[in-house]
């Protein structure tokens, strides 16, 4: 499979509205599918939101702003969303349960040549596609948060990902604008790992009373040139989603990967970052 036509989403979270925003101004004819209709709702006024604003600051054309939104079509019938589907892109919770049932899911109503591709950020691709009877169609495409903005895709190939099913989703993600880096499958990939440790010893710090969260966030910003702090990066990422790829990222790779016990007080608490109004900081007084 080279030629890529159509492609699903499936969950229409963060990670999957901003997905299925660039897979359709890259030309592409999406469905973006999630269990429920207020996610789906959601997700189409924001990526309207997002298609205007960059119209407003002249990155679109008004034709490649309608184009697009004519491209993208909202279901929560799994089985009809992926029947004509060349690319399926799960964009669901860091569950591998969960994903795998995704999987098997698909691989009951999909064509044969549908290539499967997760959005995980760190779990193993070839754990995921296992439970499909053709594991060479699948593949991870890792997405950076907001999609409509981030160049990157990592490329991760399982242990029976096919060459053909690698050159098809590199072509596909230049289309949608990105740059590609092909990473070997390992637990965290690359810039997860490297990203879940400097979060995970920011927390460290923040437990241990070396800085503000304002402060450390300022440090890394100004003194590494990051363009987020740690705290505000885990925010828009969300503390329930980071702890768990820290948890995972603790149980295959060891004791250094431990959570910090700050983090995970504050998810126990509730506190998962911007999407609910709170996470390090309080959202809700901020306009």
């Amino acid at each position: 499979m080279s030629d890529i036509k159509r492609i699903t989403v499936i969950g229409a979270g963060i990670m999957g509205r901003g997905i299925a925003h660039v897979s359709a101004l890259g030309g592409f004819t999406v469905t973006l599918q999630d269990v429920s209709k207020d996610a789906l709702e959601n997700a189409m006024g924001i990526i309207a939101a997002n298609l205007q604003k960059g119209f407003e600051r002249k990155k679109l054309t008004m034709e490649q702003k309608g184009e697009a939104l004519e491209k993208l079509t909202p279901t929560t019938d799994l089985s009809e969303a992926v029947a004509e589907a060349d690319l399926v892109i799960e964009a669901i919770p860091e569950d591998l349960a969960l994903k795998q049932e995704t999987f098997r899911r698909i691989a009951q109503s999909c064509p044969a040549h549908t290539i499967l591709a997760t959005n995980t950020s760190s779990m193993s691709v070839t754990e995921i596609g296992a439970v499909v009877d053709n594991p060479s169609r699948t593949i991870g495409l890792h997405f950076f948060n907001p999609v409509h903005i981030m160049k990157l895709v990592e490329i991760i190939c399982g242990l029976e990902t096919s060459p053909q099913t690698l050159a098809a989703c590199e072509t596909a993600c230049r289309k949608m604008g990105k740059k590609t880096v092909r990473i070997n499958e390992f637990p965290g990939f690359v810039t997860t790992r490297i990203n879940a440790m400097i979060g995970n010893e920011a927390f460290t710090m923040l437990q241990e009373g070396i800085g503000t969260p304002e402060d450390i966030d300022r440090a890394l910003k100004l003194g590494l040139n990051h363009p987020m702090g740690p705290f505000e990066m885990v925010d828009l990422v969300g503390l329930d989603t980071r702890l768990k790829i820290m948890e995972y990222l603790h149980q295959t790779l060891g004791e250094k990967y431990r959570p910090a016990p700050l983090m995970v007080k504050y998810v126990k608490a509730g506190r998962l970052g911007r999407k609910v109004g709170r996470g390090v900081y309080d959202y809700s007084k901020k306009k």
